[in-house]
């Protein structure tokens, strides 16, 4: 069962997101060459709190971090440390959660440390071009994996575009979102259209594509959290928590100026 919300209810999730969209916003500003993850994890914790939230990952499943900041080869679920140092040319992708009132948002970004390769300024712009396809197919009565397929078909025609063979990083997905972070249904990041649940007004999904400049092939440090890519090519993160509704997709999570 995909949990259907009320208009209110997506109000309420709307006031969420916006914690989230503003304090990605403030990290996004205070990362640059010489600051250390640890300090980006501080000021987002401070950022969420201040707006009478909660970190929605620290302390989740044992998480350490209110943020996961994963930098280079680290495609999600990179732990902050002090001994973690941002350099110019770095890519940092960060995903960060806040619960208000019961209800949660979750986004993520990836950011450009300084000036950065070509490469890595495609792969990114090619992530959050797959995450717009999948959002843009966030429609009543479409099936769940006609959003998987716009996000593949995105990726691959960026590949084409940009001469780059970017790794489709199948294993981690979206997901349902409401009053848990994850709920049904998993979305995944490929596949072939009409396939799953019927799409529904009220439904909220987190949609986030992860590519990589190579293979899409993961591995998972003994740490218990970090995902690298297994060539040690970079990754890039983007995500959105969206609404299903009869105007269209409701990005719950988009900075108040973008709405």
């Amino acid at each position: 069962m995909i949990e259907i919300k009320t208009p209110g209810e997506l109000d309420a999730m709307r006031a969420a997101g916006l914690v989230v969209a503003r304090t990605l916003r403030r990290v996004a500003e205070a990362a640059r060459p010489g600051v250390s993850t640890a300090e980006l994890d501080q000021l987002a914790e401070e950022t969420i709190r201040e707006a009478g939230a909660v970190p929605s990952f620290k302390g989740y499943h044992g998480f350490p971090a209110s943020i996961c900041a994963s930098v280079n080869e680290q495609i999600v679920h990179g732990i902050p440390a002090k001994k973690t140092v941002l350099a110019e040319g770095d890519l940092l992708s960060v995903d960060c959660g806040a619960i208000l009132d019961g209800w949660h948002g979750d986004s993520a970004m990836t950011i450009e440390i300084g000036e950065v390769s070509e490469r890595d300024r495609a792969l990114s712009a090619a992530t959050r071009a797959a995450m717009v396809a999948g959002i843009e197919a966030a429609v009543p009565n479409a099936r769940l994996t006609d959003i998987s397929h716009a996000i593949e078909s995105a990726a691959r025609r960026a590949s084409s575009e940009d001469g780059i063979e970017y790794g489709m990083v199948a294993e981690y997905g979206g997901h349902g979102i409401g009053r848990e972070m994850h709920m049904e249904p998993f979305l995944p990041n490929v596949g072939k259209p009409g396939k799953g649940p019927k799409l529904a007004v009220g439904m909220t999904l987190a949609i986030e594509p992860m590519l990589t400049a190579g293979s899409g092939e993961t591995v998972e440090l003994d740490d218990g959290w970090t995902v690298i890519t297994a060539d040690g090519s970079r990754a890039a993160h983007w995500e959105h928590t969206v609404a299903i509704t009869e105007d269209g997709p409701w990005v719950l999570t988009a900075p108040e100026d973008d709405v």
